[in-house]
């Protein structure tokens, strides 16, 4: 079995570009996921694992087997391991996987579909945590409009806790989504503070999606334009916005709770 005990190693060099530059997970077509949970996760939600990288003092030979039956197994040292991960308390093991297509038309979704859709969210603390949101209400998909940051950014892997994995996920500008959610007849629904009704006040147990945007610059006028209806969530303080990670739960849980959960 091969062994990697320097951090100038080019192929170890190659998997630091990964987790610091979105251009070679691009190029690569493949990312870095840390923890055995992560990387169990990762591999129910069918992304497929080329390599493994353990650390013996941490994780065996055997327990890094039997994650994954078919990928490369490589030992590594504690200097290499430290060099790639990003946490102390991860187990002793990375895996290099493949990254999924994030197109629309990828998409399948159920006859009466629940979606979020988040327009250009920046922090990959938001991003992981609408991620959790989605996987606990067991979303039909979360779209990301006019993504900032990769997806496969290793902060937004780790905020997600592995729910990056479980949940279906695409990509488009503001436009391409619009398009798409009127093909299949999916009424939208947008957070803003403009033109808007009371959230509760709406239906939504036919095919719905909620859309929300950036606390600093809330959604473009675009979808605020195009909405089904848009919505607010009545504020009875002195601020007038919440938490984007915040206001999505809020919004889907009602959904949730009109379809009976």
């Amino acid at each position: 079995m091969k062994q990697i005990t320097s951090i100038q190693n080019p192929y170890i060099k190659s998997l630091v570009q990964l987790q610091e530059k979105a251009k070679a997970r691009k190029q690569s077509g493949t990312f870095l996921i840390e923890g055995k949970r992560e990387i169990s996760i990762a591999i129910k939600g069918g992304y497929e694992i080329e390599t493994l990288l353990f650390l013996p003092e941490i994780c065996s030979e055997a327990e890094a087997r039997q994650l994954s039956k078919n990928a490369e197994l490589i030992e590594i040292n504690k200097e290499v391991y430290q060099k790639l991960a990003y946490r102390d308390t991860t187990e002793g093991i990375l895996a290099v996987a493949k990254t999924k297509s994030l197109q629309l038309s990828d998409l399948k979704l159920s006859e009466n579909p629940l979606i979020l859709v988040a327009e250009a969210p920046e922090k990959p603390g938001n991003i992981g945590a609408l991620l959790r949101t989605a996987d606990a209400a067991n979303l039909d998909a979360v779209i990301i409009a006019n993504p900032k940051s990769d997806l496969y950014n290793p902060n937004i892997v780790r905020s997600s806790v592995g729910c990056l994995f479980t949940n279906q996920i695409a990509t488009g500008t503001t436009s391409e989504i619009i398009s798409f959610l009127k093909e299949r007849k999916i009424n939208f629904y947008c957070a803003t503070l403009q033109n808007s009704t009371s959230y509760h006040t709406q239906d939504y147990t036919t095919p719905t999606a909620l859309v929300v945007g950036t606390e600093a610059t809330g959604l473009t006028e675009e979808w605020r334009k195009e909405a089904t209806q848009n919505i607010i969530i009545p504020m009875q303080g002195e601020i007038d916005s919440m938490n984007v990670s915040v206001a999505a739960a809020i919004l889907i849980f009602e959904a949730k709770r009109q379809r009976g959960f």
